[in-house]
Order: C-alpha cells, then sequence, then structure tokens
C-alpha cells in the first residue's frame, strides 16, 4: 500500500457501485482487446446525470446565492453531458479510420474525447465529494461551488471544440486529419479561437488532462508567465524584477480566478518577443548552473564556434566525386555556426588543440569532470541533435539536462547545433546552420570523438522538424545520409491549419494557438525584429544600482500590500470594487492594451539558398504601413485591432442547439489568416513534400505525446511514410505535454519518456538482428512501477507492470492491455473511464554502444530494450 500511495494522489475519488473493471478484474487492469473500442460509456453518463440531479434538488430549496449558483452549475453540467454523450459515441465508432495502424490507437479524435471524458470525470469526482459532505457543518461552500463552475466552464467549452471536431470529420477528405486545400475551415476556427473564453483552463483546472504529477510544474509556470508579463518591458532588471515576480506570484497562487483571466490575457496579447524572453530564462546563468549540476556528469560540455569556410564532402554513389558544402548565408550572410559537444568519456580526438582552437568561452557555473586517464578510442557513433523552442527561443544549454543522461546512457558523444532563432534568422537560415553543422560533423568526425560510422539525428519539436529538413537536403546533395532519426513530437506542417489535436490548443497551457501561430510566422518571416528602444536611457553601473534599489523598495511595498489585501480579503473585491479581479498595479500589460502596436509584416528576404529550397513563390509580402515616429511598439494590441476583431464572430460557425460557447472578455489581436507561401516549402513543411523526396528518408522514429496539439502532425507524416513503405514507427506517451523532454528530472513519468527516446536512439546506432532475438521467459523481464495513474486502490495490492507508451508492433500487442483515460489532478476515473494496459519491460541489449558507462549506473533505474521496429507496448489513448 505505501508504495501505491507514493504516486497516486491522496486525495483520491471513490467510485461508489463500480468496483469491478470491463474485463472482471478489480480495477480493468487486464490483458485484453482496448478499453476505447469495448468500454460502454453510458455508465459514466448515468452517473453523472444521476449525481447532478441528486445535488441539484438538493439545493433547489436553498435562498442563499451559493445555493443557487449550485443548481445552476449542476443543470448545466447535465445539459451539457445530455448532449456530448451521443457526439462521442459516434466518434468511438470512427476512431480507427485515422489511426496509423490497429496497434496504435492515436490521433486528435481519440485525444479530444479523452480530455472530455477526463473533464467528465473531474466533476462526478466533485460532485461526488459534494454530495457526501453538503450538510457538514465543514464544507466549504464557497470553494466548491467555485471548483464546480470552473470544470462547468471548461466542459462548456470543450462541448464547443466536440462540435467543431464534428465540422473538421464532415468537411476533411476521408481519413484525413487537415484539409490542404479548402482554408475556410482553418480560418473560421480561429476566429473562433480568439473569440472564445479560455482563461476557465489556467486557473482552477490548469492542466487537468495531464498526469498529476505534472500539475504542480504547470501552476508554476502560470504564475511565472504572469508574474514574468507584469515586469515584461517596464525598466526593470536584476533583484527588482525578482522581488515583484515573488510578491505578485503569491497573489497568483491563492486566486487562481486572477491566474486564469491574466494568464489568458497575456497569451490573447502577445508578440514573440515576450515568450522569447521568456523561454530564455532557462538560459539564465543560475539557472543554467544548477540545472548542470544536478544533471548527469560527463566528461566533456564545451561550446563551439565552427569559422563558415566552405569544405568537400564525397558523394555516396561515387566517392571519386565530391560536393562543395558552403556556409550558411541566408538574411544575415556568412556566420560561424555555433554548437555544444557533450561526451560522457574523453574519446580521442576531443582533447586536440585543433578542437580547443574552436572552443567559445562560458560565463556559467557548470560541473566538467577532469580528465585524468587515458582517452578512450573513438566511439563508431555520433548523435546529431537539434533542439527544440518553436524555432524563436532556447539552445543547447536548456537540453543540455538530458542530453547528458543520453550521453551517458548510449556512450557516443552527441553534438547539440545552436542554430540561428527567428524572428531574427527565419526560414532558411537555420536549416542552412543544421544542414552545414552536419556535413561539418561527418567531415571533422575525428575531433568529435568518433568515426560517425553510424550517426543518428535526434531533435524535439522545432528541432524534430530540422531532424526531417536535413535529411531530405542531404539526400539532395547525394551526400551521406544519416542511418537513423529520432523525432520527438516534431512539427511537420508549418502553417495554422485546423486539425482535431490542434483544437486542444484552446486549453493546453505550454502551447497556446496564439503562441504557435506567432512561432511559426516568425519562422516565415513575417513577425518584425526586435530592435532596442533608441529614447532608452543609457544607465552608468551606479545609476543602474540606484534604479534597481529604488525600484526594489518600491515593488516590496506595493507586492507586500497586494498580498495581505488579497489574503483578508476572500471574495475578490478589493475596497467595494465590483470586479471580480484586478491587477496588483498598472502594469505595461495593461498600458500595452491602449498603445498603438507594430502591425507591419516583415519584408520577405530571400536568399540565394531559399531559391535553391524550391520555395513556392517570388512574390514578396504585402508589407503593412510601418509605426508612426510617435508610436511605440507593444507586445500587446492596439485598439484599433480590437476593433478589427470585435466583429469576428459574425462570420463565426454556427453551434448546433442553440449553443454558444463562453465568449472571451480580453481584447484579441487580430493573427492574420494567411502566412507566407513560403509555409508550403517542403524544406519547411515536410508533410507537404512530394513523394520523390520522402522516398529518400532514412528509418524514422517518431516521439508522439497522445495530448500533445502538434499529434497529428506526428500521425499524418508517418501514414504518409507508411504509404511510401518507408520504415517508419510511432510512439504515443500518454498523460505528457509537448515539451516532455525539457521535463524529464521532473517526474518518473517524464524521466520514462526520455528513456524511450533513449532507446530508440540505440535501436539506430545498433540495430537489432531479428534472427538472433530469442522471446524472453516471463520470469527474466525486469518488471518497474506503474506510470500511468491507478483506478482503485487494489491495482497496488495486484503490482501490475505498465508503461505509458504505444507502439504500433503487432507482436507486442499481444500483451499490450485495454486503453485507458488519464485524469489530472486529485481525481481517478473508475474502471469504466479508465483502464491501465500492462506491458514488461524487456531488459537492455547487450551490444547497445554504453554498456561500460551503465555498469557504473543505478541498477535499480528502469529500462527499455530496443524493440522492433513494429513492436508495441503499454496502453493506447482513451477514448
Amino acid at each position: 500500500m505505501w508504495r501505491f500511495r507514493a504516486f497516486v494522489p491522496r486525495r483520491k475519488p471513490v467510485w461508489k457501485g463500480a468496483s469491478r473493471g470491463p474485463a472482471g478484474t478489480e480495477d480493468g487492469n487486464s490483458l485484453g482487446p482496448p478499453v476505447a473500442d469495448a468500454m460502454d460509456s453510458r455508465p459514466l453518463f448515468q452517473t453523472l446525470h444521476m449525481l447532478a440531479e441528486d445535488n441539484a434538488a438538493f439545493f433547489q430549496d436553498s435562498t442563499s446565492e451559493t445555493g443557487r449558483r449550485f443548481v445552476t452549475a449542476f443543470t448545466a453540467i447535465r445539459e451539457h453531458a445530455r448532449c456530448l454523450e451521443p457526439v462521442l459515441n459516434h466518434f468511438s465508432t470512427i476512431y480507427h479510420i485515422f489511426d496509423l495502424d490497429e496497434h496504435t490507437p492515436a490521433n486528435g479524435y481519440r485525444s479530444l474525447a479523452q480530455t472530455v471524458r477526463c473533464c467528465l470525470a473531474h466533476i462526478i469526482h466533485k460532485s461526488r465529494y459534494v454530495a457526501a459532505n453538503r450538510r457538514s457543518i465543514f464544507f466549504r461552500t464557497s470553494h466548491n461551488c467555485a471548483e464546480l463552475e470552473a470544470y462547468c466552464a471548461a466542459l462548456t467549452q470543450l462541448r464547443a471544440l466536440v462540435y467543431l471536431a464534428q465540422r473538421l470529420l464532415t468537411h476533411n477528405p476521408p481519413g484525413y486529419l487537415f484539409n490542404h486545400e479548402d482554408r475556410r475551415l482553418s480560418e473560421q476556427f480561429l476566429r473562433e479561437y480568439l473569440a472564445m473564453h479560455k482563461g476557465c483552463f489556467y486557473g482552477r483546472c490548469m492542466g487537468f488532462q495531464f498526469a498529476p504529477s505534472i500539475r504542480p510544474f504547470l501552476q508554476t509556470i502560470a504564475i511565472s508567465l504572469v508574474a514574468f508579463g507584469e515586469n515584461y518591458k517596464r525598466h526593470v532588471s536584476g533583484i527588482g524584477v525578482a522581488a515583484g515576480s515573488l510578491f505578485t506570484s503569491g497573489k497568483l497562487a491563492i486566486d487562481p480566478e486572477l491566474r486564469g483571466a491574466e494568464f489568458e490575457r497575456i497569451t490573447q496579447n502577445l508578440d514573440v518577443h515576450f515568450w522569447k524572453s521568456f523561454w530564455n530564462l532557462t538560459e539564465m546563468e543560475l539557472l543554467a548552473s544548477l540545472a548542470s549540476m544536478a544533471s548527469s556528469q560527463v566528461r566533456l560540455s564545451r561550446a563551439l564556434l565552427v569559422p563558415p569556410h566552405s569544405f568537400d564532402l564525397p558523394l555516396v554513389a561515387d566517392p571519386k566525386l565530391t560536393v562543395t558544402i558552403t556556409p550558411p548565408v541566408a538574411h544575415t550572410g556568412p556566420g560561424a555556426v555555433q554548437m555544444r559537444l557533450i561526451s560522457h568519456e574523453l574519446r580521442e580526438g576531443q582533447d586536440s588543440e585543433e578542437l580547443c582552437s574552436l572552443m567559445r568561452p562560458e560565463g556559467t557555473l557548470a560541473l566538467e569532470l577532469r580528465w585524468k586517464t587515458k582517452p578512450l578510442p573513438r566511439s563508431p557513433y555520433l548523435v546529431v541533435h537539434f533542439h527544440g523552442g518553436g524555432f524563436v527561443a532556447q539552445t543547447s544549454k536548456s537540453h543540455e539536462p538530458y542530453l547528458k543522461s543520453w550521453a551517458q546512457d548510449l556512450g557516443a558523444p552527441i553534438l547539440s547545433i545552436d542554430y540561428s532563432l527567428a524572428p531574427e534568422a527565419p526560414f532558411p537560415r537555420a536549416l542552412e546552420e543544421c544542414f552545414y553543422a552536419y556535413c561539418w560533423a561527418i567531415k571533422n568526425c575525428h575531433l568529435l570523438g568518433s568515426t560517425a560510422q553510424t550517426v543518428c539525428l535526434a531533435g524535439d519539436s522545432a528541432g524534430g522538424n530540422l531532424c526531417i529538413t536535413v535529411s531530405m537536403r542531404a539526400a539532395a546533395f547525394g551526400i551521406k545520409m544519416p542511418d537513423g532519426i529520432m523525432a520527438a513530437y516534431p512539427a511537420t506542417l508549418i502553417e495554422v491549419s485546423a486539425s482535431p489535436s490542434r483544437l486542444l490548443t484552446l486549453l493546453d497551457p505550454l502551447l497556446p494557438l496564439s503562441v504557435l501561430y506567432k512561432c511559426l510566422s516568425a519562422y516565415a518571416g513575417m513577425e518584425p525584429e526586435h530592435s532596442e528602444d533608441p529614447t532608452l536611457e543609457k544607465l552608468s553601473p551606479v545609476n543602474i544600482v540606484r534604479r534597481d534599489t529604488a525600484m526594489l523598495f518600491r515593488d516590496l511595498r506595493l507586492g507586500a500590500s497586494a498580498l495581505f489585501g488579497s489574503l483578508l480579503d476572500n471574495t475578490g473585491k478589493i475596497n467595494g470594487a465590483d470586479a471580480p479581479t484586478e491587477s496588483v498595479r498598472k502594469s505595461v500589460s495593461e498600458v500595452g492594451l491602449k498603445s498603438k502596436s507594430l502591425t507591419s509584416h516583415k519584408d520577405s528576404r530571400k536568399s540565394q539558398t531559399c531559391q535553391n529550397l524550391s520555395c513556392t513563390s517570388d512574390a514578396p509580402l504585402d508589407p503593412s504601413p510601418a509605426p508612426g515616429p510617435g508610436q511605440q511598439a507593444s507586445f500587446f494590441l492596439s485598439d484599433i485591432e480590437h476593433k478589427a476583431t470585435s466583429s469576428s464572430n459574425d462570420n463565426g460557425l454556427t453551434f448546433p442547439d442553440g449553443f454558444q460557447p463562453l465568449r472571451c472578455g480580453q481584447p484579441a489581436s487580430s493573427l492574420p489568416t494567411e502566412l507566407s507561401p513560403i509555409v508550403k516549402n517542403p524544406f519547411m513543411s515536410p508533410l507537404l513534400a512530394p513523394d520523390g523526396m520522402l522516398k529518400g528518408l532514412p528509418p524514422i522514429h517518431i516521439v508522439a505525446c497522445a495530448l500533445d496539439p502538434m499529434l497529428d502532425d506526428s500521425v499524418m507524416f508517418a501514414r504518409r511514410l507508411r504509404a511510401l513503405g518507408q520504415p517508419v514507427t510511432l510512439r504515443v506517451v500518454q498523460d505528457l505535454p509537448h515539451g516532455f523532454l525539457s521535463l524529464s528530472q521532473l517526474c518518473r513519468e517524464t524521466r520514462q519518456a526520455s528513456t524511450l527516446c533513449t532507446e530508440l536512439i540505440r535501436d539506430i546506432l545498433v540495430p537489432a538482428d531479428p534472427a538472433s532475438q530469442q522471446p524472453l521467459p516471463a520470469s527474466s523481464l525486469r518488471k518497474h512501477r506503474k506510470l500511468e495513474r491507478t483506478s482503485l486502490t487494489g491495482a497496488a495490492d495486484r503490482g501490475a507492470n505498465h508503461t505509458p507508451v504505444q507502439e504500433n508492433s503487432a507482436g507486442a500487442a499481444e500483451q499490450a492491455g485495454p486503453n485507458g483515460l488519464a485524469t489530472g489532478g486529485g481525481a481517478t476515473p473508475n474502471s469504466e473511464v479508465e483502464a491501465a494496459a500492462g506491458a514488461q519491460e524487456l531488459r537492455h541489449g547487450s551490444g547497445s554502444p554504453g554498456d561500460q558507462q551503465r555498469e557504473s549506473r543505478d541498477r535499480s533505474a528502469p529500462s527499455l530494450d530496443p524493440s522492433p521496429p513494429d513492436g508495441t507496448v503499454g496502453r493506447g489513448v482513451g477514448a
């Protein structure tokens, strides 16, 4: 029992009258067909209707305002459930059409249905609590009513998303998750997104669809984002920002409604430079040093600066012939390429004078183990890594913690490329630099401690896109191709197209649609570059200290008064104000709402390289009028843009049954529905590449997240490759958000997902011999603890082994259990809503490249075994 309580939320709901799973077991954790197809959702909705009716009848006679709110909320919940049940039942009959294959049940329709069921499970849990404690004198009436209203609002918006998914199902071509021909539905969805209320997903319901261990982190991110927004573009730096953010965070932590409203306001009205600055907080010296010290220690982690010199590489078809690789020149001209070499052991060439001459100094306090032994021989393996960050933020330093773990597990050098970021360096600058770095690594592998006999490209998000496009360009040049690609949640379609999974951007705290749009448009060259305000006074060091000290005391005074005021005010009304939420002070965020923002797009700039990449259009973008001398650029919205978007509902979608979603009270920015035609370039959107270009790709292993808005990108790209006969595998990780690799040290789920990526890279570096593989007896399989949430306490006593990963394999599907449904934050559905899948874990293969290094690691740590290309483990997406 103690082991069970270590990873299950303490406030676990008790599911009365449903103690047996669909397969006749205590909790439904038995092997069998996918639960998504076999499970009948009627008990779920029947339970919800019964509880809502009982609670509404109890509070019907109440004369208090809270009682009337309870009745209104339960009545609305019953109506939403009544309308959602037939739609979800219909979805369950067509899920399989959009899957990669029968052993990989994953697509946006499944994910959306899973999210709705998760919300219903939370409502049932809260309704049961209300029914059991409503007569108690310790029952917190206002708190529980606010919780119920928050999930009711979330259910309202999810109902709207389900209707939008119905429209996609009707208008998209059969079996397709995107519609590349008709842009009208995507434009309508974009207008609906801007008009719909989103704050309910960022307050009390923050991250309800993810694993419980992820929710506190997401709440911290939301609080940090809002606190950062309060100080953004104010003349505050250093300790003043820290002090102001500290007290603002306290106010946001105790007021989830304020947090949700502020989060929605910031994400509705921003520019890409705000997100660039926020994400780059992880690049700060102190944070980067602490993360580096807490991660696995390696013998070598050095930043390199490769000068822009041309060199020759032999052609694969005829090694006697060579091709000249020129340095990147797009937009900013020839320039050096930055990269980072990480190696767990010192190898030959890594201590050479030639490599030392390329090292660039760093100011971090990173701990590096000095070598005192003879260097090991060069490794036959090499991993070239491209980091994520939406093409606009972060460097290899942000991703260094998990890269160090990879280097230790694989025993291979890792070269991570710090490509130039948009909007200062839009497409194709990043592609040019990554391709140049890949070619340089092959040419100079002796300096990296490798013979480059086997090369693997690895990347996440934007880096996954670059892995694919670099391989396409290598094929076009005829040089050595990588032996395989590991792409984690890659972006394969760089345009704002509606799909079922992209509907989840409405509630995703890490990847809202406005953020996704800004990143994609920045990479396409449509976002203005960041420029310093020439009117800002250049302060001397003494004046900077004096200014920061004054701002520190001011922020301490304002922040402390706001914090104490929030503690004393339980109704959210301060000094009799009618507004339910009020900012601590009038920050630049509020001032920005009244200022005119920079609306002009950057002129289309094309280099010779861009033309060589077969850009689809040579016509420049139509530039908008530049801001006048009196206008100041802001990351928020101008009044003119507010008026322009106020009529967005006129051309919006029509919902059935007279239903209307909650509308946003925050004025939203007007996002252009058409990006540059360059987004259709196959080197930018590989999903749109012709068949001939995709046929030249190496084997690709894709790791996707079931609840990621970019899930459909991975599914459709894998389906295209599968249709062309290309080797491709798709693994779907449950209950984790986009960008889980950067959270690999956060919890057990993210560590296990990172281990999966490591094993896929190992499969590329050391391919398994199918003839030599023998099935291991069940008694010899290494077991580990469950990763997904368990529905009933009986599962702890059973000690079943689970892994939250599903793979496209018929062989392991015989061991895979039923699909389950995820919930978060203390509400775990019963066997009628969630069932876990049992999958036994294989041990490491003896031929892995990191056997010597892993001998010193913790032998009790869970690990995965390299699977055949079509191996399946774990549970599928709940539906």
